[in-house]
C-alpha cells in the first residue's frame, strides 16, 4: 500500500481512482464491508482503490479535550487498511485551512482535478468544506457532471447492533471486549513503545512494561487481562492496567503492563497489547501494601481468564 502524505504530494502518476472518503477510526466490519466493495469496484475499473483520511480526525481539531476517544492511531490504521487491500492511503492534513476549503474546491481540484475519481463511497451523512455546507446531494450533482459515480455506505449490522465507531467505543466503555471484539472483526489492542517509568512495580514485586499511549483521550479505562507481542516475538500472558494510577499520584493515562513467566528487557520496543477481557475499574489504594494485595488477586484473575481464553 501507497501512503500519500497530504494533498501537496499527490503527483501526477496518482490521477484515476476509485475512492472511499473518512475517519476509518478502528477499522471496524462496517469499513470492512465498505473497503471489500471499493477493492472490488477498482479492479472492474483497473485502478487502484484509494482510501482518503484526516490526520487529526477532524472532531479532535473542533473538540479538543472533548472530541471522542480514538480507537486507532494512524500506524495501527495504515496495518489494518493495508491487510484489507486498499492500495492508496491518502492522509489529509485536517487543519483551519483544508476545514475552510470550499466545497466546490474540494470537489473540483481536489477529487476531479487532482485524483480523477471515477467511483466515490461516502457515508449519506457525510459533510465537507466551509461550514459543512457540502454534502451527499452536492457530491451525486457533481458526480453527474463530472463523470464519476457516487454511492452511500449502507448499515451493517452485527445482530441488533449497527456497526459504528461510535458503538465499539461504548462496548469498550463499558469493559465488553468480547462485544468490542464482534464489531470490530478483530481484537482491540493498544500498541505504544516501551519508555522508563517510576518503576514502583519492582519495589512490590510486580515490574511493569510503561507504554505511553500518545492519545487525547483513552476509550478505555481499568486493569485487564492482556497478551503483549512485538515484531517477531512469541505472544506473552499478563495483567495491565490502563489510567491515571492515582495511587502513585499519576498525572497522565498510560499503560502498564506486568508479564507472566517473563524476563526479559523491554524497553525501547514498539510493543501491541490485546486486551483480552477486563477485570476492574481503576481505584486508589490507601498504600502501596493494598495495592500490591490487590495487583496479586488482579494476576490470579487474569491466570483464568486467559486460561479460559485459551480453552
Amino acid at each position: 500500500m501507497e501512503l500519500i502524505r497530504g494533498i501537496h504530494n499527490i503527483l501526477p502518476a496518482h490521477r484515476g481512482c476509485v475512492l472511499t472518503i473518512g475517519n476509518f477510526d478502528g477499522v471496524h466490519r462496517g469499513h470492512a464491508k465498505v473497503i471489500a466493495s471499493l477493492v472490488e469496484r477498482a479492479k472492474h475499473f483497473g485502478l487502484p482503490a484509494t482510501l482518503m483520511t484526516f490526520e487529526p480526525q477532524p472532531q479532535e481539531l473542533f473538540r479538543g479535550d472533548d472530541a471522542p476517544a480514538r480507537l486507532s492511531l494512524l500506524r495501527d490504521k495504515i496495518v489494518l487498511l493495508d491487510e484489507l487491500g486498499i492500495d492508496r492511503l491518502l492522509c489529509v492534513n485536517f487543519n483551519r485551512k483544508f476545514a475552510a476549503m470550499d466545497p466546490e474546491h474540494f470537489i473540483e481540484d481536489l477529487l476531479v482535478r487532482k485524483l480523477g475519481v471515477r467511483y466515490l463511497v461516502v457515508g449519506d451523512d457525510f459533510c465537507f468544506g466551509k461550514s459543512r455546507a457540502g454534502n451527499f446531494e452536492m457530491l451525486k450533482k457533481a458526480g453527474e457532471r463530472f463523470g464519476f459515480a457516487v454511492v452511500n455506505t449502507h448499515s451493517f449490522m452485527v445482530g441488533d447492533l449497527r456497526v459504528s465507531s461510535t458503538a465499539v467505543r461504548e462496548q469498550l466503555a463499558k469493559g465488553n471486549l468480547e462485544q468490542a471484539r464482534r464489531l470490530l472483526g478483530h481484537p482491540f489492542t493498544l500498541c505504544g513503545r516501551v519508555a522508563h517509568g517510576q518503576k514502583i512495580g519492582r519495589t512490590i514485586g510486580f515490574p511493569t512494561a510503561n507504554i505511553a499511549l500518545k492519545r487525547k483521550v483513552v476509550p478505555v479505562r481499568g486493569v485487564f487481562a492482556v497478551k503483549l507481542w512485538w515484531d517477531g516475538s512469541d505472544i506473552y500472558e499478563g495483567v495491565a492496567n490502563v489510567g491515571f494510577r492515582p495511587t502513585v499520584n499519576g498525572q497522565v493515562c498510560q499503560l502498564e503492563v506486568h508479564l507472566f513467566d517473563f524476563e526479559g528487557d523491554l524497553y525501547g520496543k514498539r510493543v501491541e497489547v490485546e486486551l483480552v477481557a477486563k477485570i476492574r475499574d481503576e481505584q486508589p489504594f490507601e498504600s502501596l501494601d493494598a495495592l500490591k494485595k490487590q495487583i496479586w488477586n488482579d494476576a490470579d484473575r487474569a491466570r483464568a481468564l486467559l486460561g479460559d481464553d485459551a480453552g
